[in-house]
């Protein structure tokens, strides 16, 4: 009975959470929604981030777009990732990161977070949960893009990356449901190589 409670709950848990909008959903809601959820590399990432590249570059063909890139455990051969594509948009200094988030935001991208220099988006997040496709996207100026040195790093560095890979296994289930902890969890880790990456590329990625 106890069992059967619990399962209950948690069906009518969810058929609440179903009838509302993402943006009325608290955090812990969300994070139900969308879990941490890791799944071994797929030879299709590649091609998933080149289709959103196309589409972002046609969208902002007026705009002073500078370099998208493939970021994250996705753009890294050989380790376990969530199933979702990270892109760094890099934009010039001239031009108005409020405008080009508005020409995003108004073409299927919501946003997620804001500042004077940065803008996050993503697509594929739905009331039911995750669609088949789902993108992360990093709007910055130039320049701003530490998560490129760290990517050819580990890259270059398998042992490091499996390093990496075995980190994030190790997470997962720990913070499941609690995103802030499960990327606080990787700081250490992704800021110590990035230094060394930093300092191995010197200004590889400066313009």
């Amino acid at each position: 009975m106890v069992c059967m409670g619990k399962t209950n709950q948690i069906l009518e848990d969810n058929k609440a959470q179903m009838g509302k909008k993402l943006s009325e959903m608290t955090l812990k809601e969300l994070w139900k929604l969308f879990p941490i959820f890791l799944v071994e590399h797929n030879k299709n990432w590649k091609r998933y981030f080149n289709e959103i590249e196309k589409q972002i570059k046609e969208l902002l063909a007026d705009h002073r777009v500078e370099r998208i890139s493939h970021i994250g455990s996705t753009a890294i051969p050989n380790i376990w990732a969530k199933n979702i594509i990270d892109v760094l948009v890099e934009i010039s200094e001239s031009a108005n990161m409020k405008k080009v988030g508005y020409v995003l935001e108004q073409n299927g991208f919501l946003i997620m977070a804001t500042n004077t220099d940065r803008i996050s988006l993503n697509k594929g997040y739905t009331e039911k949960g995750f669609a088949n496709q789902v993108y992360h996207i990093h709007l910055r100026y130039i320049g701003d893009n530490d998560e490129l040195y760290f990517r050819d790093y580990l890259s270059e560095n398998p042992q490091i990356a499996k390093e990496y890979e075995a980190l994030k296994l190790e997470l997962w289930k720990r913070y499941e449901h609690n995103r802030d902890a499960y990327t606080d969890a990787k700081t250490d880790f992704i800021r110590e190589y990035t230094e060394k990456a930093r300092k191995k590329y010197g200004d590889r990625y400066s313009c």
